[in-house]
């Protein structure tokens, strides 16, 4: 099969097209013909070496969306031909390819309506805001939330997801993606070059944070006493947290079918709708790497396999 190798750590250089063996399903395993693979910002760390030493040549990608090829023992909910989406489990990769074996149990069928470039693009955005939101802060109606970031796949989600819930939504994000945040669903949009969130920002009931670092450090002086900090990007090595009185909590982000499937059922029910996606070509992965390190990306960039 073809698929987009990563040869060693360093820049997006690493990164070349090649042959790799085709994947075989063992029992309770599944083959999917790989139509899509989303990029996220995971990708471009572990190409860095943040997440430690490899076997290389090395295939990264954790979501996507296609067509169910071939079916292990013991697996009786797919057929072959099937449209599904999902994401590896965690510390599994290998969706830059044109084929990936994956536990049945953690994918989904496609939705009709969702192209291929669209499933791998809400799959673990979807997967990561559903898990923050609503199985970690436990977001309530008539809550305030601080959403740090919000023209990201993530954060644009969980803007979504938010209001669907009841909550008033407040988001970081630049001048320019302003109108496209409060398209999202958001009440306030807070331009992070222009105004400081420190000052225009108390009382939270929630703040997520999928920008890290400062922002992470600064963000604890806008929640009030008994608030819940959720994060999903660090803060600086070695930082503590300045407050006793509020809750920092870190999504577990599990991979499971009935949270893919409650991305469906937020779509169905019109509560979210998908990103915009800049689109590449699998062959054109180091690009899109270039891309997403830089960090000022709307929406979701998608490299389309098949």
């Amino acid at each position: 099969m073809k698929a987009m190798l990563l040869t060693g750590h360093g820049g997006p250089e690493m990164l070349r097209f090649g042959e790799a063996p085709d994947p075989e399903a063992k029992p309770g395993e599944i083959v999917v013909d790989v139509h899509a693979a989303s990029v996220n910002a995971a990708d471009y760390k572990v190409r860095l070496g943040s997440h430690g030493n490899l076997a290389f040549p090395h295939i990264l990608g954790r979501d996507f969306s296609g067509v169910v090829a071939s079916i292990g023992a013991g697996v009786s909910d797919f057929a072959v031909g099937d449209a599904v989406f999902g994401v590896n489990d965690a510390g599994i990769e290998g969706a830059y390819a044109e084929k990936l074996a994956i536990k049945a149990a953690i994918v989904a069928r496609k939705p009709d309506r969702l192209s291929h470039l669209q499933a791998a693009a809400m799959a673990l955005t979807g997967l990561t805001a559903i898990w923050a939101v609503e199985d970690t802060a436990r977001l309530q109606a008539g809550e305030t939330i601080l959403i740090q970031g919000g023209a990201g796949g993530v954060a644009g989600f969980a803007i979504q997801l938010a209001k669907y819930l009841g909550a008033t939504v407040i988001t970081t994000a630049s001048a320019a993606n302003a109108d496209y945040v409060r398209g999202l669903g958001a009440d306030r949009a807070i331009d992070y070059n222009a105004e400081d969130f420190t000052q225009s920002v108390s009382g939270a009931d929630v703040v997520f944070d999928t920008v890290g670092d400062d922002v992470q450090v600064r963000s604890y002086s806008v929640l009030k006493p008994g608030g819940r900090l959720v994060w999903i990007a660090p803060a600086p090595a070695g930082f503590k947290p300045p407050r006793a009185d509020v809750k920092v909590l870190r999504p577990a982000v599990n991979r499971d079918r009935a949270h893919l499937e409650r991305i469906v059922a937020l779509l169905e029910a019109g509560a979210v709708s998908p990103p915009p996606i800049v689109r590449y070509d699998l062959a054109d992965a180091a690009n899109a790497h270039r891309v997403s390190e830089a960090r000022h990306l709307r929406g979701k960039l998608v490299l389309a396999v098949r």
